[in-house]
């Protein structure tokens, strides 16, 4: 493989503003080094630029890339890891988990807890040095999925989110810095051009630095009513917001057209940023991500394209001026959001280098675009799909999908796909012949359909590593399907209060916790509510619905009248009665005609996923080809393994860590295995079993020339076990 221009000149952009001097001083030698050269060979790994020693941005640097220049840590010494610290937060319960990537800095490492204290640790020791938490004196708890760190002059900043308020914390001290905002904190549900009390509104990723600005999204309802998803950029300094980009446009700006209801920019929410940025820090470009408009699984009242949703936005990261975007999906009726950053990229395209950005997507493609003009440096095929049968409904007829490179996910779900290990091969046949489609873009419907990949994915919001040597792109990716199936919203007969309460769960609840109330592990183990009226008190129920609590968000926007409805429906309160006109009228408003079913695995009764396996692979991606390298499992069911069933692969969340030593660091999967993988071949080898599965995603360093990889290792949605430890590995002293 040959190279024709010096990629590595990419890695040092992000020291261009913290190090000019140091630039000055060796760009001139690189240049002139490069110049008695007309083509360079793929470079030995003792090659590698040595100056990603810190893991200072989320996913590793501004560009998501994931990867780490240390080779310490390498093929042939990767056995030889042992633990080398273990940070204990103190804070996990059953519903808990850490999807943290941790920012290391200056030798210190910022994170956060299972529910959301955010503290510095002495890299090197574990030592805590300060823990702030933002919601000392209240029940509320949450999660993040990163931290952002802003630093001018003699100042020092650590950026998160906690419900709908972003903090800026003095890193070094860990206090409220006053002057940003009210006291260290600023109401990101103000300034949106919309009233959205009571509605769901917060960020998990976390906020994207471009010089004083951090630049933020938003994760909201997805149901209905909902909050729009528009960006926001906010001075680091004090807190206010600079600028905002309408991902669902207001009449005169780009895009207005593609709703069909000139209205909608007044109610409907959602095409929101929830899964995190990536920037361009010399093109000064941010990348935008959006995810599908509420309510998720039908339109019809939001009929057209839908523009911004579901769109790689490229905004001027300076003034939130549109660039270019492209929309993955049209009129989005499968929650087909895009799940995570992309990653910024350089590809040997038709004889030339071309920088791109590549984006990964839930249905298991990756779309690669110039990153200044936004074309596609792959043919991209409109394809037809059926239309919905559901009334108001009106599918858009094509869905845009990239010939290269292939999908890293399976596409289609036939009879033979079935789990031939399962002991309910004839039940998961009888489900799959009953559905009314297996696959991509089946519109869903009252039967019933089901989508593959799953609503987890294919890709998901742990992200891609990339190499910047090889060009090559490695995704870890889930191969489940999940049923999807509506149901009509009954309407409410006069004065009945449980009809009343029933409509309200299904337009705002069953979402999560299930048609048939059983819960779900989708969003945030939402709990079964069957038999609620032996766990709560009316009143409890009450401020639960009103308050929130961790994953559940507040449904404030619920009147009085509609609560006490739905209390009465979920504690199974017969002879009820008490229905007021107010809560009649807003149900009216609030009500689609059709609601979800809940979120429902295609699973045997076993629980393992009624697909044959792999269950969970990490794939290799050649960009430069167009082509997929190789493809792993990854993870395991250790007990089907003992019974002669190849390795299967699990469900798994949080990404890779890519390094010069060669190796991919992954955990991510159900088994609570930590891996080191070999970038060139797949191959396993080395794991660790964690005290909690490692749902999140790595980070690496170096502190007084030791390296070090550490995890949050703290459970996740479809595992039993929960978690508080950050676990650090490094070769013996």
């Amino acid at each position: 493989m040959k190279h024709n221009t010096p990629k590595f000149i990419l890695l040092l952009v992000p020291f261009s503003g913290k190090y000019p001097s140091f630039l000055l001083t060796v760009l001139p030698l690189i240049f002139g080094l490069y110049a008695c050269q007309s083509e360079r060979t793929l470079p030995e790994e003792t090659d590698y630029p040595q100056q990603f020693r810190e893991w200072s941005s989320y996913m590793g640097d501004p560009g998501r890339t994931h990867f780490s220049s240390l080779d310490q840590i390498n093929k042939e010494n990767v056995n030889e890891l042992e633990v080398a610290w273990v940070y204990n937060a103190g804070d996990a319960d059953p519903e808990s988990y850490i999807q943290c990537n941790p920012l290391v800095i200056d030798n210190i490492m910022y994170a956060s807890s299972p529910k959301l204290k955010v503290f510095a640790l002495n890299a090197a020791t574990g030592q805590e040095l300060w823990k702030f938490d933002p919601f000392a004196g209240t029940d509320d708890k949450s999660f993040t999925r990163g931290l952002a760190y802003w630093e001018e002059a003699d100042q020092q900043r650590i950026l998160f989110t906690a419900k709908g308020y972003l903090y800026a914390l003095d890193a070094k001290t860990g206090k409220p810095v006053a002057d940003f905002g009210e006291q260290g904190k600023v109401d990101l549900t103000q300034g949106l051009g919309r009233d959205i009390k009571g509605l769901a509104y917060s960020y998990l990723a976390p906020g994207t630095i471009y010089k004083n600005l951090i630049i933020m999204g938003a994760i909201n309802s997805e149901g209905h009513p909902a909050a729009p998803g528009h960006i926001r950029a906010f001075d680091v300094r004090n807190g206010e917001q600079v600028w905002i980009f309408h991902t669902i446009p207001h009449p005169g700006e780009f895009g207005y057209d593609t709703w069909e209801d000139t209205t909608a920019y007044q109610f409907i929410g959602g095409a929101n940023n929830w899964s995190g940025m990536t920037l361009d820090e010399d093109r000064g470009i941010v990348f935008v991500p959006t995810g599908s408009a509420s309510f998720d699984f039908y339109g019809g009242n939001r009929k057209g394209a839908n523009l911004f949703a579901n769109c790689l936005l490229a905004l001027n990261a300076e003034t939130g001026e549109r660039l270019w975007h492209y929309q993955t999906v049209h009129h989005d009726i499968w929650d087909r959001d895009l799940p995570t950053p992309p990653t910024l990229v350089t590809v040997e395209h038709e004889g030339k280098p071309v920088d791109a950005v590549a984006q990964i997507t839930k249905s298991g493609f990756v779309y690669v675009f110039n990153r200044e003009t936004g074309e596609s440096l792959f043919p991209i095929e409109e394809k037809p799909y059926p239309k919905s049968d559901l009334i108001g409904e009106e599918t858009w007829p094509t869905q845009p999908l990239p010939l290269k490179p292939p999908p890293f996910a399976r596409q289609q779900l036939t009879e033979e796909d079935i789990n031939p290990y399962s002991e309910d091969k004839d039940s998961l046949l009888a489900v799959f012949r009953k559905s009314s489609g297996a696959g991509q873009f089946i519109p869903p419907s009252l039967e019933g359909s089901i989508i593959f990949p799953g609503l987890d994915g294919g890709g998901e919001w742990g992200g891609a590593g990339y190499d910047p040597f090889s060009n090559m792109l490695y995704v870890n990716a889930n191969e489940d399907a999940w049923m999807l199936a509506m149901e009509e919203v009954e309407e409410v007969p006069e004065g009945d209060l449980l009809a009343l309460g029933k409509n309200v769960y299904q337009s705002n609840c069953s979402v999560c916790h299930g048609a048939d109330l059983q819960g779900s592990s989708f969003h945030g183990n939402a709990p079964a509510l069957v038999d609620l009226e032996q766990r709560m008190k009316e009143t409890e129920v009450h401020e639960r619905i009103r308050e929130g609590l961790g994953a559940m968000p507040s449904f404030a926007f619920l009147s009085e009248g509609q609560i006490k409805a739905v209390s009465a429906f979920l504690l199974d309160k017969e002879g009820a009665s008490g229905v007021d006109e107010e809560a009649l009228e807003s149900t009216s408003e609030q009500s689609l005609r059709y609601s979800f079913a809940g979120y429902t695995r295609f699973a045997d009764s076993e629980g393992y996923p009624g697909v044959k396996p792999p269950w969970g692979t990490l794939n290799a991606i050649d960009l430069n080809k167009g082509e997929i390298a190789w493809q792993v499992p990854l993870g395991e069911y250790e007990e089907l393994t003992e019974r002669g069933i190849p390795k299967t692969g699990t469900e798994n969340y949080g990404g890779p860590v890519v390094t010069a030593g060669g190796l991919i660091f992954i955990g991510a999967t159900k088994d609570s295995y930590f891996r080191a993988f070999d970038k060139e071949t797949g191959e396993e080898l080395w794991k660790f079993r964690l005290p909690a599965a490692g749902m999140a995603t790595p980070c690496t360093y170096e502190v007084e020339g030791r390296q070090y990889v550490v995890i949050a290792a703290g459970g996740g949605k479809n595992t039993d076990e929960r978690g508080d430890a950050y676990v650090a590995f490094a070769l013996p002293k």
